[in-house]
Parts: C-alpha cells; structure tokens; sequence
C-alpha cells in the first residue's frame, strides 16, 4: 500500500532526524577521542546539502519571482473591476496587522510571565575583574574587527569561542553560519527607522522590475508592486490588453504545474534537510537555553490556537479541515525554513485543497509571505526581553523593563516583522532594530544563534499557517462580491 505524499513527508522528517542524530552522535564521538572526522562523514554531509538546502529550495526559489508576477497579475485581471481589489486588498492587509499585533502580545505576556532570562541565569559568566561585568560572548571579536569599549571607557577582551563550555560547533553555530548571522546583524545595528523605511521600503517598491526578479533573493516587495500596476493597467486598457492577461494567466498555471512537480520529490528532499540541521546542531543545544525556547515554542503555540480559532469562526474552516488543506505547505516550510520558498506549495494547497478562490489566493499570499510573519514578530518580543532579563542591569545594558520599554519593545516588533525577508535566519536581522529601540548592544545577541535555527522552523510555519488562514478568512468574507466562482466554500 503506498502511502500518501502528506504521510511520506512525515516518514521522511522522521528518518532525517534518525540520519542526523546518528551524524551528529558519530562526530560527537569522533571529536571526544581527538581525532579527525572521516571523509565518508563529510560526503553524507556533502550529499544532504546537495539534495535539500541546494537542490530542493534552491528550485522552490528558483520559482517564486515569476510565480508572484504571474499569480499577483492573473489575480487582479481576474477581478471584476477595482473596487473588488480594494475590498480584497483592505481587509487581508486589516488581518494582517491584527494577527501580527495579536502575535507580539502574546510573546511579550509568555515571556513577561515564565521570565526565562531569570530562570536560565546559569548562563552568565564573569568577564575581567576590572569591569566587574557579567558577559557571555559568542566569538566574533577575532573576526569581525576591534574589540568592543564598555560604557566605563575600558576596552572589552577578546572574546573566546566558548558558549557555555561547549564548543561553538556543539553551540549548533551550524558550521559556518556564524558569522554570516554576526555579519547581517552587524550591518543592521545603527540603522534609523527613517533608513529602514526608505530602504527596505520604499526603494524596493520603485526598483526596476527586472532587477527585482533578477536579484537574490527576489525583491519580493518590488515584484508585488509592479504587479499590481501591471494588472490594473491591463484592467484599465480593456481588450488591447487581453494578449498580455492571457499570457500572465497561462504563465501562473505553468508556474503551480512546477510545483507539483516539485513537491513530489519534497520527502526525500526534507529529509535530507532536516538531517542536516540535526547533525549540525545535536540536542545539546538547549540545556543552556531551555527556558528561553520554551518561552518562544509556547508562545508561538498559543497563537496557533489563535489563528484556529479565526479559522473556525471567521473563515468556516475547523482545524482537521485546515490541516488536510495545508499540511504540505506547512512541512516543507517547518522543515526549509522560508515562507518565500513554500510559496509555491501554499498557493497550491490554498487554492486546490481548501477550495479558496484564485482571486484571493494570488493577491493575499504572496504578499502574506512578504509582510505577515506572526511567528517572526512573535519570536522578536521574546529574545530581546530575554535578552535584557540576563544582562539588565550591566554597565552597557542599563534598560529597565517598564510599560514604556515594553510598548516601545511591542511597537517595534510589529513593525520590524513586515520588513521581514522571507529566507532562514531573517528574524535574527530584523530583532536589531528591535534591540537597537532599546538600546541592547548587539554583542549579547550570538547567545541565542545556537537554537535560532529549531526555532526559525516554528517561525515560519506559523507564519505559513497565518498567511494560509488568512486566505480562507478573506475568501469567505468576499464570497457575496465575487459572485459564482466563490459560490463553493471550503
């Protein structure tokens, strides 16, 4: 009996975290005795890079430019005139913003209440004894340029590779990660909100559209943008413009077509990632940081029971409906950690298994994948109060949680998701504006890369089930506008 593709994900997900921890317990042996890994250690490895991070997303973003122009231009020339746009357009961009506040509320209640930086105050060593500071250091010192100064004048020492007595590769730093993670929040840490807003905002949206397809990852904000125009204009124009919507309408199909091809190879492909990323980083990675993850994991569960619950009662959809619909869409973004790279798979799901109406689906997910990150936000609140609950009070982290702190904590976190990229690792960039809101110095912020990678998984597949949910929600909600096509609710 041949299983089902949902059921033969879930197989594959299992026999990667088999594989990994078989990989990781192996090196883990190897390193204890002082030896070198093998070479066939290093081919596994080699190989499940190459099937799954390489191959497998590298062909899902391979896809998404022309799949958003396409499926953004079909939709709108799909609409009956504009005023059904508007009604489409404002309410999935009122969801997202309620969803998304209602996210960082409850990061910030989760965190406020089990105080993980309290309880895992285990973490916090001594630095040199002129300072008197308490400091726990990720190493970047002897890469990323000079030492750092405390507030007092004196200079910072170089900081060694340890974490909590382990190792940086047994932190998880994920063999090379580090340091492009240190150097994206590096860049990130002295930027305005008047900068952020005009370069990852306004700039994108008035980038030429060639370049926006072209760049790497897409300018997803560009491509929306001008997709938009382009289908309203070919709305505008009328019959003249019925080649270019045809042509647009059949691209779109071809595009889905891709991925389903795709996604048939998807079990072996997660597998392969997700071996990966065990073998990378082991279990061990969170008896130091026990409490924060599950400050992040619970939080992110209870706005999962949110959103089913807006599922239920506003969309009509109930959870078991929900899970049949998307549970290959939210796999393949647990497992490849990009919203931008399951798009694809969720517009399929959405629009085939849950019955949502192209119309809708091609307009709200793409741009759902861009700026609603439920998770992302949810996530931010949570590691920079934890953050400030272990080194509060030092002479350079001199913040103290008020209401004003927490609100300023809130707004920022709302609004550095949108500006969000789709990709692994996002979130760790956009927290620096968080943390630079209040004025937490980015040199604390490596101590949690070594869980950030788990955590991304539950990020971005709650901000999968987010932007799915909020397709059916504004479906059923436009269902009397858009006349018999909307007539089947899921």
């Amino acid at each position: 009996m041949r299983l089902k593709h949902h059921n033969q994900i879930f197989v594959g997900m299992v026999l990667g975290v088999v594989v990994g921890m078989a990989l990781w317990w192996y090196a883990e042996s190897v390193a204890t005795s002082d030896r070198e890994l093998s070479g066939l250690y290093h081919t596994v490895m080699w190989a499940l890079d190459l099937l799954g991070p390489t191959l497998f997303i590298g062909a899902l973003k391979m896809i998404i430019a022309p799949l958003i122009l396409a499926s953004i231009v079909a939709g709108v020339t799909s609409l009956p005139n504009m005023k059904e746009l508007g009604s489409i357009g404002w309410k999935t961009l009122a969801y997202y913003f309620v969803t998304t506040t209602i996210a960082v509320i409850i990061g910030l209640v989760t965190v406020l209440t089990l105080r993980p930086g309290h309880r895992d105050a285990s973490l916090r060593i001594r630095a040199d004894a002129e300072s008197k500071q308490e400091v726990l250091r990720a190493q970047y010192q002897g890469e990323f340029g000079e030492s750092a100064v405390a507030a007092n004048g004196l200079p910072r020492p170089r900081y060694v590779v340890w974490l909590h007595g382990q190792k940086r590769r047994e932190a998880g730093a994920a063999a090379g990660s580090f340091e492009s993670q240190f150097e994206a929040i590096s860049r990130a840490k002295d930027r305005t909100p008047g900068e952020i807003f005009t370069n990852d905002i306004v700039r994108p949206l008035l980038m030429n559209p060639f370049r926006s397809l072209a760049a790497n990852p897409p300018n997803a904000l560009g491509i929306i943008f001008f997709s938009l125009l382009m289908g309203i204009a070919c709305t505008v124009v009328g019959s003249p413009a019925q080649p270019v919507v045809r042509f647009f309408q059949g691209l779109n199909g071809v595009m889905m077509t891709i991925t389903h091809w795709l996604v048939r190879i998807s079990p072996i492909a997660i597998g392969c990632i997700v071996a990966k990323l065990v073998a990378d980083t082991g279990p061990k990675v969170f008896a130091s940081l026990g409490w924060y993850c599950g400050a992040v994991i619970g939080g992110i569960f209870i706005h999962i029971m949110v959103l089913l619950a807006i599922s239920t009662f506003l969309g009509g959809v109930n959870p078991f409906a929900l899970w049949r619909g998307i549970r290959e869409a939210w796999m393949i973004a647990l497992s490849t950690r990009s919203s931008a790279a399951t798009l694809p798979v969720t517009i399929a799901n959405v629009t085939e298994n849950l019955k949502v109406s192209p119309k809708v689906a091609n307009f709200s997910l793409p741009l759902g994948a861009t700026m609603n990150m439920d998770g992302t936000a949810l996530y931010e609140g949570v590691a920079v109060i934890f953050l400030i609950q272990i080194y509060g009070g030092l002479d350079d982290v001199l913040i103290t949680m008020t209401a004003v702190t927490t609100f300023l904590i809130f707004i920022t976190a709302v609004l550095a998701s949108i500006g969000a990229a789709a990709v692994p690792d996002a979130g760790l960039v956009t927290m620096v504006i968080v943390a630079s809101a209040v004025n937490l110095p980015i040199y604390y912020i490596p101590l949690i890369f070594a869980v950030d990678a788990v955590l991304d998984m539950f990020r971005t597949s709650t901000n999968v089930l987010g932007d799915s949910i909020g397709a059916v929600v504004v479906h059923r909600l436009e269902k009397h506008r858009l006349g018999d096509e909307l007539a089947a609710s899921p």
